[in-house]
């Protein structure tokens, strides 16, 4: 079964995502101008990520895949049947059978902010899963979200594959956390997939393969920005960056100018020398104690911890943490 999704993307008069607008506007203001990773996914932007993660170069699909394969009773034991599926940020929804059929549902609640795409994987997963109901939510989940009144009753295991938890800079990581609690309730568990540390060239050739694809994944939210947002900044005199910062134990992901550039966008005029760029996403890699900090901080108790064979990724299943009123 499926139910018509729940629409709260707010738009102005003329069909513009406001919040879209008013991040691009804030961003290319800023000294070192960004626009936040969770724009990529326009329906384009989705499809192309799902094609970055078949790329050999994109270990991490491969090995969270694994884990999900190999750890099926694991996760059975772990959580137990019956539960409320919320997977947050559910592309393609291309994992989530794995875990589905190895803990037995009752009810599976994708939120995703690209509407479109969204209904369409609700849609082949329902098929998939006679009986379950699917309750597709379009949505901004880095917000508390309202889910369906149909699984109000029901516990909750929030779903978060992929390591998107990596595109976020610890305070916002950690903000996004908390609203996921609050949106899942107390008592409740998360999945959550994390990447690990691993040597630079494979980090880099994870975000900057030979086809370009993952150029043109990036390069795509500058065509979004120019559609929808009326923007004329010329997508040829940019190109794609993949850079380690070991500091912050992150890939970065940007645009760079190849010479001066003036452009407008939504009415607002803007310039970047040759050589400057549009940060456009983080990929932050954890070892254990730091995403323990991470879960901990944010009201999560790390309970298991399954990884691959070859110890590149993680998939960490966490509980809210019960609310204490001293140490």
């Amino acid at each position: 079964m499926i139910e018509p999704g729940l629409r709260i993307v707010e738009q102005d008069a003329d069909g513009i995502d406001t919040a879209f607008r008013a991040d691009v506007l804030a961003g290319l203001a800023q000294r070192q101008k960004a626009v936040p990773a969770r724009w990529f996914y326009d329906e384009r932007g989705s499809q192309l990520f799902e094609g970055i993660t078949a790329l050999p170069e994109y270990y991490p699909t491969r090995a969270e895949t694994e884990i999900l394969e190999r750890h099926g009773a694991d996760f059975a034991e772990a959580i137990g049947p019956g539960h409320a599926v919320v997977e947050f940020g559910s592309g393609s929804s291309a994992k989530t059978p794995l875990l589905l059929r190895a803990i037995k549902p009752a009810a599976y609640v994708p939120i995703d902010i690209s509407g479109d795409f969204l209904r369409q994987s609700a849609a082949a997963l329902a098929a998939d899963f006679p009986g379950l109901p699917v309750l597709p939510v379009e949505a901004d989940f880095t917000k508390q979200v309202e889910l369906p009144a149909e699984v109000a009753a029901l516990s909750k295991l929030g779903f978060f594959p992929g390591s998107t938890i990596g595109n976020l800079v610890p305070p916002t990581a950690v903000d996004l956390l908390r609203s996921m609690r609050r949106t899942l309730g107390e008592g409740t568990l998360l999945l959550i997939g994390m990447d690990r540390i691993k040597d630079e060239p494979t980090l880099l050739a994870a975000y900057d393969d030979p086809r370009g694809v993952t150029a043109a994944f990036n390069l795509n939210l500058i065509e979004r920005i120019n559609r929808e947002l009326g923007g004329d900044i010329p997508v040829d005199r940019l190109r794609h960056r993949a850079r380690w910062n070991d500091a912050l134990a992150r890939i970065e992901m940007h645009l760079e100018a190849i010479e001066d550039l003036a452009f407008g966008v939504a009415g607002q005029r803007f310039a970047m020398a040759r050589g400057e760029t549009i940060h456009t996403e983080n990929s932050h890699k954890y070892d254990r104690r730091s995403a323990a900090m991470l879960l901990l901080a944010a009201g999560w108790t790390p309970q298991r911890w399954f990884s691959d064979a070859a110890a590149r990724f993680d998939v960490v299943l966490a509980r809210a943490t019960e609310p204490r009123s001293a140490p």
